[in-house]
């Protein structure tokens, strides 16, 4: 039995990272924002809660306590290269075996996207640390669809990005077990980058289709503008998504989120769900 903290522990992936765990017989510290009615779930099936902010060394040390690997996630705004050195530094202090860190697809010394290059210069802060780190450049969640569950059960497939972009959105339960596989298997997978694609690549537009036959009714391919997007989802407080989404939009045009890969499938010893097995799983948000 080992101990492995989960930043981001009641989020889409940290969650079910969490619950796999905790399944393989591991104590588990899961690093929450505050205590609510998800961080009690995952009390009750075995947790240990730490309630912190990440950008508090302080606060974080005790989560990382004794622990063996750690995943790092956090959110899309900012202070993600504050909260990566800090991550760092806490796991350094612990001599930790493992970090896998959630990077974009795109992760590159020259992105547009603020939040995309801050995610390159995080991944360099790991490097420097010394802290044996596994980097996950992830394309986009199939999650996403969730996101815009309330539009979708009106038919409407909305996206900033251009009809003919192609991605192979991933699941993010198939991320968790990603990341449970690089915990629990350090000496195959420390200092590796993996760029991570769900099983199957559609456009925008196809995917429209895809949720069209799965749920048995018309979804329509939308296409706004990223400001009409995040407004649309109530994001447009911060403004740093608007514009984040606007140099996707770019990268997407250059084909930057496009390919595919067995890197998933390969270390969780199995066929990642695809975007019809997603959606048929979660019908009843989006019917």
């Amino acid at each position: 039995m080992k101990t492995y903290l989960v930043t981001g522990a009641t989020g889409a992936t940290g969650a079910p990272a969490v619950k796999y765990l905790l399944e393989k017989g591991h104590r588990v510290n899961a690093f929450v924002h505050r205590e609510d009615e998800r961080s009690q779930k995952l009390k009750d099936m075995g947790a240990s809660i730490f309630v912190g902010d990440a950008l508090k060394l302080k606060e974080l040390r005790p989560a990382m306590k004794g622990v063996d690997g750690a995943y790092f996630v956090y959110p899309l705004t900012n202070g993600l290269v504050e909260a990566a050195a800090i991550f760092a530094q806490a796991a350094k202090e612990e001599d930790v075996k493992i970090i896998v860190n959630m990077s974009h697809k795109q992760s590159r010394p020259d992105a547009r996207s603020q939040a995309t290059l801050n995610h390159w210069l995080s991944e360099q802060v790991f490097n420097w640390s010394g802290v044996p780190t596994t980097h996950l450049r992830v394309t986009f969640f199939a999650q996403w669809m969730l996101y815009t569950a309330a539009l979708i059960r009106e038919g409407r497939y909305l996206t900033p990005f251009d009809a003919d972009s192609r991605f192979a959105p991933i699941a993010a339960s198939d991320i968790a077990k990603v990341v449970v596989g690089v915990l629990t298997n350090p000496e195959a997978h420390a200092n590796k980058v993996y760029p991570l694609h769900g099983p199957i690549e559609y456009s925008h537009k196809e995917l429209a289709g895809v949720l069209s036959a799965t749920l048995g009714k018309d979804v329509r391919f939308e296409q706004v503008s990223p400001e009409e997007f995040v407004k649309t989802l109530g994001w447009d407080a911060d403004p740093s998504y608007a514009i984040h989404f606007t140099a996707v939009k770019i990268d997407q045009q250059e084909k930057r989120l496009e390919g595919l890969d067995t890197t998933g499938a390969e270390i969780i010893g199995g066929p990642l769900q695809t975007p019809a097995e997603f959606i048929a799983e979660h019908r009843d948000l989006l019917s």
